[in-house]
């Protein structure tokens, strides 16, 4: 069309060119290799001479597909699709980053991201040093001559702290930094960090992209050039996506935009009822004017998102009351699915952290996680304050 389109509509209407069947819906492209007619084809191919598929490690037509849909909601140069977000994380690291380098990371990150930063990368020779999400003199004082990468989160996984992406884009670029930035809380559509200078944005596709907790997956997107060397390594090394659940994800961005929509609609109205009920000590949601960091939210976010905190009034025992007494909402690991789910921090996703570095970032002993659903809100929000009252008692 002459008309440059939306990038929602893009979403829906970016496509693997047709085979001789005229299929409408994406075909499934499950093969492991891709044949030649020619050994000079597949001599050039191995040259890198032309881009023809030779190996679904390598790329295939489906992950394919859905690289190319994430690259232009984000407005990337290029990305690699991954079997699992966290290794679409570690492949950024150990592509990128060789022994005797630095990084710099915020010290509210996921707590599998805050292992590999802590445990895993320090026996390769990379150090890091762990700075408050929002304290710049402190982002400052962690760099060192051998500096190269810069790492966050926002919003921030679980308290949803949110960092300037304009400063932290300019902070990099002063320091020459490596910025990678993991998206995954705000999806491409309510958060562009491409847009403020970040070199890398980084997605698990298994939660909001997916959004029906069906399939695990990662990717990586940003400039040509780190992908690049990014791609070479999860080339040699493995952790490629699979065909199958590269065609989930990309079936699932044509969706992406309503889902969204209802997502942080929901997000917003869970919020502002439950911060007057009185089993709760306080509540936290980007665009709720208390947030912190609310006048940062709206500068650089066009909704708030699918997740909500709040904090249950008396602590570790009654936060796992809570859980117990939900009737509705589900109880497991994974957010961003169109069923809402409660989790606490605490006792799952960071309880690999010691109780004062679980303090240090904020992760309370009453931290509930909700992540809101596409379920009617008045049954999301009845099930909740049940599970408040039986918490308490």
């Amino acid at each position: 069309m002459s008309k440059q389109l939306d990038p929602v509509t893009q979403a829906v209407r970016i496509q693997t060119e047709k085979t001789q069947q005229q299929e409408h819906s994406t075909p499934l492209y499950i093969t492991s290799s891709f044949t030649f007619d020619e050994a000079e084809a597949m001599r050039a191919a191995f040259a890198d001479e032309s881009d023809a598929n030779i190996y679904s490690r390598f790329s295939n037509p489906n992950v394919d597909e859905f690289i190319k849909k994430m690259c232009m909601l984000e407005g990337a140069e290029d990305g690699f699709a991954t079997a699992t977000g966290m290794s679409a994380v570690f492949s950024s690291f150990f592509a990128l980053l060789q022994q005797g380098d630095h990084m710099v990371c915020s010290s509210s990150v996921f707590g599998s991201t805050f292992t590999v930063v802590t445990k895993y990368l320090p026996k390769y020779g990379i150090t890091c040093t762990l700075v408050p999400a929002n304290d710049e003199a402190a982002w400052e004082a962690a760099i060192q001559p051998n500096t190269k990468m810069m790492y966050l989160e926002t919003p921030t996984n679980p308290q949803l702290e949110l960092i300037d992406l304009e400063w932290a884009g300019k902070f990099a670029k002063k320091h020459n930094l490596i910025l990678s930035v993991d998206n995954c809380f705000a999806t491409p559509l309510l958060q562009k960090p491409i847009e403020y200078g970040a070199d890398l944005v980084i997605h698990s596709a298994t939660k909001w992209i997916d959004g029906q907790g069906r399939a695990l997956g990662g990717i990586v997107v940003g400039r040509a050039d780190l992908i690049k060397e990014i791609y070479l390594f999860c080339r040699n090394t493995g952790p490629a996506l699979s065909p199958f659940n590269a065609w989930i994800f990309s079936k699932s961005l044509e969706t992406l935009d309503v889902r969204m929509e209802r997502h942080c609609k929901n997000a917003l109205t869970m919020a502002e009822t439950l911060q007057s009920n009185p089993h709760v000590s306080w509540v936290k949601y980007p665009f709720l004017e208390g947030h912190p960091q609310y006048d940062i939210a709206k500068k650089q976010m066009t909704a708030g998102g699918g997740i909500i905190c709040l904090e249950v009034k008396g602590g570790l025992e009654a936060g796992r009351k809570f859980l117990d007494a939900l009737e509705l909402l589900s109880v497991t690991a994974n957010l961003g699915d169109s069923r809402s789910i409660a989790s606490h921090p605490a006792s799952t996703t960071h309880s690999k952290l010691t109780e004062e570095q679980r303090l240090d970032v904020g992760i309370t002993p009453g931290l509930i996680r909700i992540s809101a659903g596409l379920e009617k809100v008045t049954d999301i929000i009845a099930d909740i304050e049940q599970a408040l009252e039986k918490s308490a008692l």
